[in-house]
């Protein structure tokens, strides 16, 4: 069964009014080709892209807001496997299955554009040179996953939070959401809980360590990183993960 089209809404604002989403270059790329934007649709907050245990037809691109992949375990509490951000590609697990294994659902107002499989696969006859881009940006994920995993597997709870906030600032500011040492961004004491595998008392408790050093603030739906290299420092934080080569450096 296909997954039906999100509904219209009204479109969305920036998540931060003084900072616009730059798409990374593959996104803008795949976007220009495809004319993505003409095919946007608005989406409001807790709205699902993909539904997990139902057939997904599509990828999507995020053009603009935040969203979630996760799954609901047996007993109802949810796993955040990753954040996904503007130019993230949606969708591209759960279309090599039967049906979905993870749910995609938007954390904030979002634009999302549909890609059918069709038109991905074209892109490998009609420009061979961006369709291998983006099947290499792809792989990306993989590094973000494994990251996430050796944190909820190895590292002490104050070293997740520090780690996560880390990463997410990163990323954030690649893409221009993200000024010096803060970032706009709906990070809720229980969807830290659910991506690092605390309960949400100890994430409270974690938060107040970091704000009592002087290294890490949320307020407002505002995270203020303090001290970016003590912070840095405290989670063993290296954000080469985040900076893969382009095949273009590997392959002149």
């Amino acid at each position: 069964m296909a997954v039906d089209a999100p509904a219209l809404s009204p479109r969305p604002k920036s998540l931060n009014p003084k900072l616009v989403p730059a798409l990374p270059s593959i996104a803008a790329e795949v976007s220009a080709l495809l004319d993505l934007k003409a095919a946007g649709r608005s989406l409001r907050a807790g709205q699902e892209i993909v539904s997990e245990g139902r057939r997904c037809n599509a990828v999507f691109l995020l053009i603009e807001g935040i969203a979630i992949r996760y799954r609901i375990l047996r007993d109802g509490q949810r796993q955040i496997l990753n954040f996904i951000l503007p130019g993230d590609f949606v969708g591209v697990t759960s279309c090599r299955f039967d049906s979905a294994l993870y749910s995609v659902k938007t954390l904030t107002a979002a634009t999302i554009a549909p890609i059918p499989l069709s038109a991905l696969m074209a892109l490998a006859e009609t420009n061979p040179q961006t369709a291998a881009r983006l099947f290499w940006s792809f792989s990306s994920e993989a590094a973000i996953l494994a990251e996430h995993l050796i944190a909820i597997g190895r590292r002490p709870a104050i070293e997740r939070v520090a780690h996560l906030l880390l990463e997410l600032f990163s990323r954030l500011q690649r893409i221009g959401l993200a000024d010096e040492r803060s970032y706009r961004l709906p990070l809720t004491q229980e969807l830290i809980s659910d991506a690092l595998g605390l309960s949400i008392p100890y994430v409270n408790r974690i938060l107040q360590q970091l704000r009592h050093a002087g290294l890490a603030t949320i307020k407002d739906r505002q995270v203020i990183i303090q001290n970016i290299e003590e912070l840095a420092a405290l989670a063993d934080f290296e954000h080469t993960y985040l900076r893969p080569l382009s095949i273009g450096e590997l392959v002149p």
